[in-house]
């Protein structure tokens, strides 16, 4: 599956993708604030893409004028999510390298998974959430119509070795709907 936005392209891993995943998630301004730990080797991120990457609903996310590896983003679904949510609906979550900050690019690629859920994948609710601190993704969830749906204190976070509080957000397929039809703006 390969999604397409205006400046994006939201296409599956490649075991190519390894050098250019370990530059950006080698960072640690990415990992640790969305709750995994910066990539010590390019191994590493070639490991993580065959054992995480590699399945439905996660793409990298690169830009249309040169199909670098710049972030990840995934719709997890079901059992498979991390929330508790059954299978007519699912999961977001995403990181962005550090150059690409503030550039508009993770709103879009979340409002175009966002679109893949609904209208092809006919899902009820989309969830999503980030930890405390983590100002610029609930940014991106408000600006992509996610709703403040509730607050987890004493999450642990196992690849972290912690204890966060999360905060999670949602939308249904009508509140999407209206937006879509200009009914109702964010």
């Amino acid at each position: 599956m390969i999604l397409e936005t205006e400046r994006l392209i939201l296409r599956p891993f490649r075991a190519a993708d390894a050098a250019d995943l370990f530059k950006y998630a080698k960072d640690e301004r990415v990992g640790p604030i969305a709750g995994w730990p910066p990539h010590k080797s390019v191994e590493e991120s070639s490991e993580i893409i065959k054992t995480i990457f590699s399945q439905d609903g996660v793409f990298a996310i690169t830009l249309k004028d040169d199909d670098i590896a710049i972030g990840m983003i995934s719709l997890i679904l079901g059992e498979k999510s991390n929330f508790p949510i059954t299978v007519s609906e699912g999961e977001i979550s995403y990181w962005l390298g550090v150059p690409f900050w503030g550039k508009g690019i993770m709103p879009e690629a979340i409002a175009e998974v966002v679109r893949y859920g609904f209208e092809d994948l006919r899902l009820v609710n989309i969830w999503s959430g980030y930890y405390d601190g983590n100002a610029k993704s609930k940014i991106a969830q408000e600006k992509c119509g996610f709703r403040y749906h509730h607050i987890e204190e004493g999450s642990v976070n196992d690849l972290m070795n912690d204890i966060r509080t999360e905060h999670i957000s949602r939308m249904t397929r009508d509140e999407w709907t209206m937006a879509v039809l200009g009914k109702v703006s964010f």
